[in-house]
């Protein structure tokens, strides 16, 4: 097949524009060829196992899916019964960037709180945990956080088991949409099970498109006490791959090693490239009407712009709005953004904020 693009051409909009690393390619082609049994009972999803229980610890239980979407469907879906409700940042993905599927396809209703960073709190969860017993509102018996958050922030792990130690305590259970779980873990500088396990999180949607994968997420029941029915639901959700040793093959090559981790901290440093410059650009006043609304903690940058510059500068350079009645968009790394990527994205900012 002829190529139908120019494969030099980066873009800052999302991590999900990269294609897959080199090395999930491999991973796929050696996984192919001959038969392998079907639906899971493979070789390489028995293998993958063995990968997660490393990672996690023993007796995680994990379901590779196709999407980020359909692994937080399934796996809330395993922690709430029919009368379940799920409390969440009111711009959290399973809010905002799921088309309703939670509440349409899940069958559960979501309580949204508003968090300027990103980050629940056990004080901000207390807004929407109450009302057990009553029969006129879903009762609240989950809570959903983000790692990193949907506006590239972080939590420690020790706010992470401040909220599971809360959450257990009035009854609810906590999921983890980790999309971007190993920025988290690279920024953070500690192993996975640091931000999940040995924190309290019960279930984890555990995400590899977005570092590298060509398709793959999985749900992971770090306390398999608290789901169920996981192995129906995937199926139920249309979440289960006839061919699964290609997603399963997918993610040993991301976590056998240390693949997960070169490719998250090579995206978190282009975006520290990326924040640096333009801030050392701010200090000079050299460009005197760009603003950041974030920090830059994993491959996200926030800034906010004049009116009419975002257009210009996606002449060049796609990306997207964040909130565009505040002007404010958002710039993402990847783990093929290169150094000279972030200087040409740099010096376009430049010449069209100096114009």
């Amino acid at each position: 097949m002829k190529a139908l693009h120019d494969a030099t051409l980066k873009q800052f909009a999302s991590d999900n524009y990269a294609g897959a690393h080199p090395e999930i390619l491999e991973a796929i082609a050696t996984a192919n060829g001959g038969h392998q049994v079907a639906y899971g009972e493979d070789v390489y999803t028995h293998r993958l196992r063995e990968v997660f229980a490393d990672h996690f610890g023993d007796g995680v239980e994990v379901f590779p899916v196709f999407n980020g979407t359909g692994a937080n469907v399934v796996g809330l879906q395993s922690m709430l019964p029919r009368w379940g409700a799920v409390i969440a940042a009111s711009t959290a993905h399973i809010n905002v960037d799921e088309n309703g599927a939670p509440e349409r396809v899940g069958a559960m209703k979501l309580l949204t709180v508003d968090a300027p960073d990103g980050k629940l709190t056990p004080e901000l969860i207390d807004r929407e945990a109450w009302g057990w017993g009553d029969e006129h509102r879903a009762q609240p018996l989950a809570v959903s956080i983000t790692q990193s958050t949907e506006l590239g922030t972080l939590y420690t792990p020790e706010e992470i088991r401040a909220i599971a130690d809360h959450a257990h305590t009035r009854g609810m259970k906590l999921h983890m949409d980790g999309a971007r779980i190993a920025n988290a873990a690279a920024s953070l500088d500690v192993p996975l099970r640091a931000i999940t396990t040995d924190a309290g999180v019960d279930v984890l949607s555990f995400g590899g498109t977005k570092n590298g994968l060509l398709y793959g997420e999985a749900v992971v029941a770090l306390n398999p006490a608290a789901s169920e029915g996981l192995i129906y639901l995937r199926k139920m959700n249309m979440q289960l791959a006839s061919k699964l040793r290609f997603a399963s093959a997918q993610l040993i090559a991301l976590l056998e090693g240390d693949l997960w981790l070169r490719s998250a901290q090579r995206s978190n440093a282009a975006a520290a490239r990326l924040r640096g410059a333009l801030d050392t650009l701010v200090a000079n006043g050299e460009l005197p009407d760009l603003g950041f609304t974030q920090p830059t903690q994993v491959n996200a940058v926030f800034a906010t712009l004049p009116d009419g510059v975002a257009d210009r500068l996606r002449e060049s350079f796609r990306f997207y709005d964040w909130d565009a009645a505040k002007n404010e968009v958002r710039w993402m790394c990847s783990f093929d953004t290169t150094d000279d990527d972030v200087d040409a994205f740099v010096a376009a900012i430049r010449e069209v904020l100096s114009t």
